[in-house]
């Protein structure tokens, strides 16, 4: 079951609130805990606060502070987006997020409100918050002022979008739509949308989409006269008071407002009686243009009277007042009950309740973004904090990566290096980085050398290391930061910045060692590609692994992907699929294949297999119809580091997928190797997952 449904449209005014409205309402009958996220809302003055939010949390006297229901205002979204910080808006969204998830059964979602230019620029927006949430959408399209034929098409082009990005959509709301076209919009949607489609065609309402005389008062900052207590008078027409009164009374239509000079005290006089006539339609309001209110003996009459319609001033002239008047869009606000009651009742008659609640019930996600997993990764690592050593502790990278993790407090830190050097460069770089927060030393210096010394020289005496050349080894520092991790001084660590992987992973091999049951260290790489998170393995380490050794490495990697909540499918990659190409390297491929099914019948694996049919799910079914991994491979494995190292970074460059890794598996204990070209992303990320090893 998901916890959260995203409802966005694809322009201004479609009315999406009802829907919001009335899914909240729905589902606090279903739970106790509903919560209420909006993450970009629409500009506001300083001090405001957004309408529509105030309105859900008043309403259902919702237990959340206004600032948990929000991330951004569009204005600072767009700064970000425009920033090239993208990546860091959306983190704040899924953190935010992530934070009501916690709190409630059930989180309403909503998207932007169109109110600016670009509208396919905040579609591209509502898409990559809904699928960073991994939240189902119900799409929300107008009718407004469009034919059958025009409807008809903004709903497909709607989908067509939310299916080439692959957002799955629980149901599609058509709103004001003319009663007329009604009949003809559902049966031709509902022949064209899949059966499991929920549909739901909303006729146009005034009721919902007229604004009050309360609206309009405010947007025109008028002078309210009288009325206080019929603020709420709905507004369906208006009509301009210019002529005279018989002419005047005979375009009167319910629910009117009249807009008129303040000097015309006939007009007024004429507008009151007409709304205590039984013979006239009701009139829900008077605006008095051009800065003129009523002469005092009009004013006397007018406060003589038991019932007075609302009557508002303003200082701008009629035909600027009526422009301004015709240009208002009815918001639902949370003092307007009847409204808000409406809302509630149009949603129960034309959605399908039952059926949204079933597919919610059944609604399972699927796959995992790039964010999403970065963001699942940090609070993993956070959950039990691990100590890790950083032998490159001068290098510019490691500092930035290092402030990052210290002021998320994601891990405790050791920089190894010259401490006066190391504490130059992070006031040089400007870093918020508290050094009392770190431990900073030399390896020669360190309190513990002549004991690492020792220890190091009863390891490998048997090797001819003797105590002059462990001395002179454990000065360097990738031998003194993986003895810290060897004598659990330090949890896992974090090198090759500067180094060689040779001299990054060497001191481990020598005296960490692999786990018990493993022959082989090897690497993967989380491949964070646009829509989903895939493992790849192995593209560091080996260069020319036997059929045997590939096995392990698949086996290896499939339990590596399930420690990080990917589910393992894995692909044996070669290049030829099933059994339709022959050769020595492809028939490696196939005997790795059949050890691994031997080792582990848990896993899902196929092999030899292309890239394309494991990725692809056309190519895949072409090629191998009815393979659980065909199409939908997680983890895969290439044949030899050649292939596996130059397709990693060929995927990187051309899609702009982040990779992080490689991370080593097979050791005892967690160290890990960084590319010389790494940026500092890079350097977090190795670090969180070296974390989030050092808890297993």
């Amino acid at each position: 079951m998901t916890k959260t449904v995203f409802i966005t449209s694809t322009e201004a005014n479609s009315g999406k609130s009802i829907i919001s409205i009335g899914l909240v309402n729905m589902l606090l009958g279903k739970a106790q805990k509903i919560g209420f996220f909006k993450p970009i809302i629409s500009e506001t003055q300083p001090g405001t606060k957004d309408q529509h939010i105030q309105t859900i949390l008043k309403t259902f006297e919702l237990p959340m502070a206004y600032e948990d229901t929000h991330a951004f205002n569009w204005q600072d979204a767009m700064n970000q987006a425009e920033g090239d910080s993208q990546g860091e808006m959306v983190d704040t969204i899924i953190r935010k997020y992530k934070n009501l998830e916690d709190k409630y059964d059930f989180t309403v979602v909503e998207g932007t409100d169109y109110l600016g230019d670009g509208s396919a620029f905040e579609f591209d927006v509502n898409v990559l918050i809904a699928k960073n949430l991994r939240a189902p959408v119900i799409a929300v399209v107008s009718g407004a002022n469009k034919t059958t034929a025009q409807t008809i098409n903004s709903v497909l082009t709607v989908m067509r979008n939310f299916e080439s990005r692959e957002i799955q959509v629980l149901a599609v709301v058509v709103n004001k739509v003319k009663p007329e076209q009604v009949e003809d919009v559902q049966e031709l949607l509902a022949a064209q949308l899949s059966a499991e489609m929920i549909l739901a065609v909303i006729p146009a309402s005034k009721s919902l989409q007229s604004p009050s005389i309360k609206e309009i008062c405010e947007k025109l900052d008028g002078k309210l006269l009288f009325g206080h207590d019929q603020l709420s008078n709905q507004v369906d027409h208006f009509v301009t008071g210019a002529m005279n009164v018989p002419n005047f009374l005979g375009y009167l239509k319910e629910n009117v407002l009249i807009v008129t000079p303040g000097d015309r005290g006939d007009i007024i006089i004429s507008a009151l009686q007409a709304n205590l006539s039984v013979n006239y339609p009701k009139v829900s309001g008077l605006i008095l243009t051009a800065g003129y209110e009523p002469e005092e003996q009009i004013l006397k009459l007018i406060e003589g009277l038991q019932t007075v319609i609302p009557i508002i001033a303003v200082k701008t002239g009629t035909f600027e007042t009526s422009n301004a008047v015709g240009a208002i869009r009815s918001k639902i606000t949370a003092d307007n009950t009847k409204k808000i009651q409406l809302a509630i009742d149009t949603f129960n008659k034309y959605i399908d309740i039952n059926a949204l609640d079933e597919r919610i019930v059944t609604f399972k996600p699927s796959g995992i973004t790039p964010r999403m997993f970065q963001y699942q990764l940090v609070n993993w690592a956070k959950s039990q904090k691990k100590h890790i050593v950083l032998p490159e502790g001068n290098d510019e990278r490691i500092l930035r990566a290092a402030a990052r993790l210290v002021n998320q407090e994601v891990v405790d830190l050791t920089l190894l290096g010259n401490p006066d050097d190391i504490l130059a460069n992070i006031k040089r770089l400007g870093l918020n980085l508290d050094p009392s927060k770190i431990n900073i030393f030399n390896p020669a210096d360190a309190d513990r050398y002549n004991e690492y010394v020792n220890i190091l020289y009863e390891l490998r005496k048997s090797k001819n290391v003797n105590m002059e050349m462990a001395r002179d080894l454990m000065t360097d520092v990738s031998y003194f930061g993986t003895m810290m991790v060897y004598c659990g001084h330090a949890d896992g660590m974090v090198s090759g910045a500067v180094h060689t992987t040779q001299h990054t992973i060497r001191p481990a091999l020598q005296f960490v060692k692999t786990k018990p049951g493993t022959s082989l260290v090897s690497s993967v790489f989380f491949m964070c590609l646009p829509d989903r998170v895939s493992v790849f393995g192995d593209c560091a380490v080996n260069p020319n692994p036997t059929a045997e050794q590939l096995a392990e490495i698949a086996i290896s990697s499939a339990d590596s992907s399930s420690m990080f909540g990917i589910e393992p499918r894995v692909a044996m990659l070669s290049y030829s699929s099933g059994t339709s190409g022959e050769g020595e390297d492809v028939e490696k491929v196939r005997r790795a294949t059949e050890i691994v099914k031997a080792k582990r019948p848990d896993l899902k694996v196929e092999g030899p297999i292309q890239y394309d049919a494991a990725v692809d799910p056309v190519v895949g079914n072409s090629k191998l119809p009815g393979s659980e991994v065909a199409g939908q491979a997680s983890v895969l494995i290439f044949p030899d580091l050649n292939t596996g190292n130059n397709t990693y970074k060929a995927v990187q460059r051309e899609t702009g997928a982040l990779a992080i890794g490689p991370m080593l598996q097979g050791l005892n204990k967690p160290v890990n190797d960084l590319s010389r070209g790494c940026t500092v992303d890079d350097v977090f990320n190795t670090v969180v997952i070296t974390a989030i090893q050092c808890q297993q």
